[in-house]
């Protein structure tokens, strides 16, 4: 909470157990596609999650030190997608559909399990080099439909090697249409990038992120995209695209895209997270923080983690407790509908 308000976090990822990665890594050594234990049991076949390591208990005890994680940080409820570099879009294309389908189901799992904290996002089957997203829209469909889940991820360039088409093309509006249609925000999230120039980086995926949410905020809103999605509403993961222009610059757009474009704030550099501020609005940011993930670095100044956030809002004294107040509530209600039904 903050100051009588719920804490809303629009950036999680799901927490499955380790042997979640291992599924997925069996089958890309075998080149063999298998479908999601979990459907298969669902169906009448395997047992749910095969036992072991992908038993109930497993799942559980990994979710509940997320929750723990996010309690320490005063957070009350958490969008959870897949985690951007395990989501491996540039995998053989029969191996994605069934990565997807497992991935959705451990989410879906998580949000059974500790239903007053986490909501879902989907991860879809993305291909680059096909000519749309049409094959994403049934696991879409389900996990709207079955799992009740209030957002859907996408990468700007799931394969990593920048071949995939702009944002602003039809190559994007099959999904583009479901959201839409269904009222639910798309999250967008750099994934992999495979940037021969940038090996020798450490996690130089961090890198692709960067420049892909660059390149689609600049791409979105330069083009006619919310003239044709009227309702659309997107969130740009990490702030999105911050700029050395001013506002009237004819390099940045000119459209009205209050309606549509957000950024989120999972920005861990203080002087960043104000640039954002400024730069954004108050009225386009939606609190998010990724916690547990990338901002596990602590501030030695105050001994917590970088993404313990509400206080490094709390003290920024150029906006007033009602900005922060919509920026941590208000906003992802705003964006994501589900965050109203459910919190409160």
């Amino acid at each position: 909470m903050f100051k009588g308000a719920k804490v809303l976090d629009v950036h999680g990822h799901v927490s499955a157990p380790a042997a979640a990665r291992s599924w997925i890594f069996g089958q890309m050594s075998s080149n063999t596609a298998q479908g999601s234990p979990f459907r298969r049991a669902a169906g009448g076949g395997e047992g749910r999650g095969g036992g072991g390591e992908l038993s109930d208990e497993a799942f559980k005890t990994s979710f509940q030190r997320h929750a723990d994680y996010m309690s320490e940080r005063n957070i009350d409820m958490q969008i959870i997608g897949p985690r951007p570099f395990t989501m491996l879009g540039w995998m053989e294309d029969h191996l994605l559909p069934g990565w997807s389908a497992f991935t959705n189901d451990c989410i879906h799992k998580q949000v059974e399990m500790f239903p007053d904290r986490f909501l879902g996002a989907s991860m879809l089957p993305q291909q680059s080099e096909y000519p749309d997203l049409s094959k994403c829209v049934s696991e879409l469909e389900k996990c709207v439909k079955e799992y009740n889940f209030a957002a859907t991820y996408l990468s700007p360039d799931p394969a990593g090697r920048r071949t995939t088409p702009g944002m602003n093309t039809e190559y994007w509006s099959p999904v583009y249409e479901k959201c839409q249609e269904y009222g639910i925000p798309v999250i967008v999230h750099g994934t992999n990038c495979l940037d021969k120039r940038i090996r020798h980086i450490p996690n130089n995926y961090q890198v692709g992120f960067q420049v892909e949410m660059l390149i689609g905020t600049q791409v979105i809103s330069h083009s006619d995209l919310f003239d044709r999605f009227p309702n659309l509403k997107i969130v740009m993961c990490h702030g999105g695209y911050l700029s050395r222009f001013i506002p009237s610059d004819r390099h940045l757009s000119q459209r009205d895209l209050s309606n549509n474009l957000f950024f989120d704030t999972c920005t861990y550099d203080i002087p960043y997270m104000e640039c954002s501020i400024k730069q954004h609005g108050v009225s386009q940011l939606c609190f998010g923080t990724e916690a547990p993930g990338s901002g596990g670095a602590v501030r030695p100044e105050t001994g917590l983690t970088s993404d313990n956030m509400i206080p490094i809002l709390d003290g920024i004294s150029f906006i007033n407790d009602e900005d922060k107040k919509a920026i941590m509530n208000g906003n992802p209600k705003k964006v994501v509908p589900a965050f109203a039904k459910i919190s409160g």
